[in-house]
């Protein structure tokens, strides 16, 4: 497994948590939450997050279009496929597609609770901006890029975010001046490193995005016996290309994709309807309760009755 690290050039007066805007970012957080869980701001895009506690869960990212997660409090690890990536106050993570993560809250407590924001960003207003750069069409041909990535957060980025929190505090200006600071977010985004990640998703014919309508019908679709042909025909790709752009994007095959979205299904409802092993293996695709128990077990460290009680605080 490695760890993939940000590119090492900002201080931490300039990002870091004890800077002035990352200090204000905070306060705005804590202000609009009040208590551990997440909520949806009045700026549409806009959701934030608080926990006073350390976790780990196995899920999908559950994306359905590109997204930037800042930290103001707190350090966070998430892990798709054998790649790690870390990420705090001086780093941002984009996420373009759905991806099946570990996620991990390395620093939380009562005292100093974790604090972080997720802000959707518009493919629209990604292809509107790229459609004023000088040479709109130089990256259609890229090769598909990972889905996820971390990055060292940049000043003026960082301004844009604060200005954009600032608005909870005046909701009638909301209306007008968020569209242009979403604006300026996705602009300071593109003129970074994340620029071919962002105007890939933002191409409606990109490779990219077909590797993005198979992920959305395999969730719908995660039960059934999976053929990688019936997929490619629906997103209009070769099976062999499909291949190998979907594991370029998410490191995983979509036989692989399916299997962590049967066994994160699976857990859920173990968890959460106190279904029964077999029960729960044939309701998420399963023929062999003994096949699916091995790679539950596989993926999350423990069989599904001792990984359950742990979770409930009883095993």
């Amino acid at each position: 497994m490695r760890t993939l690290p940000g590119q090492y050039h900002l201080t931490a007066a300039d990002t870091g948590p004890t800077s002035q805007p990352m200090q204000e970012l905070a306060r705005i957080i804590e202000r609009h939450t009040g208590k551990d869980g997440v909520v949806r701001t009045a700026i549409e895009p806009l959701w934030l997050y608080r926990s006073s506690y350390r976790y780990e869960q196995v899920r999908t990212s559950e994306e359905n279009q590109p997204v930037l997660c800042l930290i103001a409090q707190g350090s966070k690890q998430l892990v798709l496929g054998d790649e790690v990536y870390r990420y705090d106050p001086s780093r941002y993570l984009l996420a373009s597609v759905d991806l099946p993560i570990v996620s991990a809250l390395l620093d939380a407590t009562p005292e100093v609770p974790y604090l972080g924001i997720r802000l959707a960003l518009d493919p629209a207003m990604i292809g509107a901006l790229l459609l004023e750069d000088d040479e709109p069409n130089s990256l259609h041909s890229t090769p598909p890029v990972r889905g996820m990535a971390v990055t060292e957060i940049d000043p003026c980025l960082l301004d844009a975010i604060v200005r954009l929190m600032r608005l909870l505090d005046t909701p009638r200006d909301i209306r007008v001046l968020s569209p242009l600071i979403l604006r300026e977010i996705i602009y300071r985004l593109l003129g970074g490193a994340q620029r071919a990640r962002l105007a890939q998703i933002a191409a409606g014919n990109s490779r990219t995005q077909g590797v993005a309508q198979a992920i959305d019908w395999l969730k719908r679709h995660y039960a059934r016996p999976l053929l990688v042909e019936d997929i490619a025909r629906e997103v209009n790709m070769s099976a062999s290309s499909l291949h190998h752009h979907f594991k370029a994007v998410t490191t995983l095959s979509p036989l692989q994709y399916q299997k962590r979205l049967r066994l994160n299904e699976a857990r859920r409802l173990l968890l959460g309807e106190s279904l029964d092993v077999a029960t729960a293996s044939y309701r998420v695709g399963y023929e062999s309760p003994t096949q699916f128990s091995r790679e539950y077990s596989r993926l999350f460290g423990a069989p599904p009755l001792r990984d359950i009680s742990r979770l409930r605080g009883t095993g």
